[in-house]
């Protein structure tokens, strides 16, 4: 059996490790003996359950600069810390020796963590025999202010890697509407679909989120002021039930000051939950930013929903997600800085009104789609080997 690991680190949000899970269980039912590393902080709502986890001490980062890393305790990440992490990455690769090694993002982000990926990457070179080196990345990346990135990037693609992985569709949104793609590196480019979990059972058992406004604003720490407003709008429209769904290290808190602030309004905090696309079946509308995996988890259940797009510090992945899904499906988009408790509820019961979202001639059949593309790389290389043994 092929041997499939993935190398994740999650510094803020929670989206690129729940994109990596997705990514490890379709290369497994593919037939991939497959290991996922992760970097980050563990998020206890995320089913890892049958998947080969090693989970590496964590660092995150207290912003979307994402250069101050910091432990599990929130303090400045360790020489000895970071050392540690690089030492049990290049371990874990010698032991298991995976046919096929990928990173996430990385290259074309996770730059702060230049020194385990090089590390990790010249371990999976140096394997008998040398592993795929493939990059996995979204849709759409943050545009980067200084060129030299984008070279640097290039420069390493073209000297660890055999493709990317971009896990949407070319004809809907290609690569180069958001990042510089030379010429060398568009050759690298293999587009596998987007990226969907299992589709979700419409009998799923269960009330909670029936009738209700479902709220989320990914599993960081800048949903805050989303999660504030959708309590005000809750108070002002006052005829529906908005449950909002927190995630993030300090969720335990936030949740507490949300429901104190909630004081008799149709509105409740809790922690964000397992169950979360189930709800989407059953729920009235969502309201959301624009993560990959949200706006994924809405195309696919077809959800009515009205996206937030998180837009700070100069941040415009989400927005530029969010313009495209609403030109082409009709969902809602509120900027941030347009977000009041009254443009809150007008675009909800709008997104009501205009009834669910019929999202098929989206590609989400990105697992297969990667299972395909690494089954193809590696028939490739064999036939290589044989020509040259030959």
């Amino acid at each position: 059996m092929n041997r499939v690991t993935i190398l994740v680190t999650h510094l803020l949000g929670t989206g690129h490790l729940s994109r990596a899970i997705t990514l490890a269980r379709a290369c497994q039912s593919g037939g991939f003996a497959t290991q996922l590393i992760s970097g980050g902080m563990p998020v206890p709502h995320f089913d890892i359950s049958g998947l080969d986890v090693l989970e590496i001490p964590p660092v995150r980062t207290d912003g979307a600069g994402f250069t101050n890393l910091l432990d599990r305790d929130g303090n400045r990440a360790s020489a000895d810390l970071l050392a540690e992490r690089t030492r049990l990455i290049v371990d874990a690769l010698q032991k298991r020796k995976p046919d096929i090694f990928i990173t996430e993002l990385f290259p074309f982000g996770r730059r702060s963590l230049l020194a385990e990926f090089e590390a990790a990457l010249q371990a999976a070179r140096n394997l008998a025999p040398p592993a795929l080196v493939l990059c996995s990345i979204r849709d759409i990346l943050e545009p980067q202010a200084k060129p030299i990135k984008a070279i640097e990037t290039r420069e390493r693609l073209l000297q660890y890697y055999d493709a990317v992985l971009v896990h949407s569709d070319r004809s809907f949104v290609p690569l180069e509407a958001s990042w510089p793609v030379a010429e060398d590196v568009a050759e690298m480019l293999r587009y596998t679909g987007y990226i969907a979990p299992v589709a979700v059972d419409g009998g799923a058992s269960g009330e909670d989120g029936k009738d209700e406004i479902l709220v989320t604003a990914g599993g960081g720490p800048v949903g805050r002021r989303l999660f504030e407003m959708a309590i005000r709008a809750a108070r002002e429209s006052g005829k529906r039930r908005w449950r909002l769904l927190v995630g993030g290290v300090d969720a335990v808190d936030l949740c507490r000051h949300l429901n104190e602030a909630a004081n008799g309004a149709p509105a409740f905090a809790e922690l964000a939950r397992r169950d979360y696309r189930d709800m989407l079946m059953r729920c009235t509308a969502a309201v959301g930013q624009c993560g990959y995996n949200t706006a994924i988890d809405w195309m696919q259940i077809g959800v009515p929903g009205v996206f937030v797009p998180f837009a700070d510090e100069k941040e415009v992945e989400q927005t530029q997600r969010a313009h495209l899904l609403s030109r082409h499906y009709g969902y809602g988009l509120i900027a941030e800085s347009d977000l009041t408790p009254e443009n809150l509820v007008a675009a909800v019961e709008a997104a009501i009104d205009r009834g669910r979202i019929l999202a098929e001639d989206a590609n989400l059949e990105g697992g297969v789609g990667t299972v395909r593309i690494l089954e193809q790389m590696l028939r490739a290389r064999c036939s290589n080997r044989n020509l040259h043994l030959s």
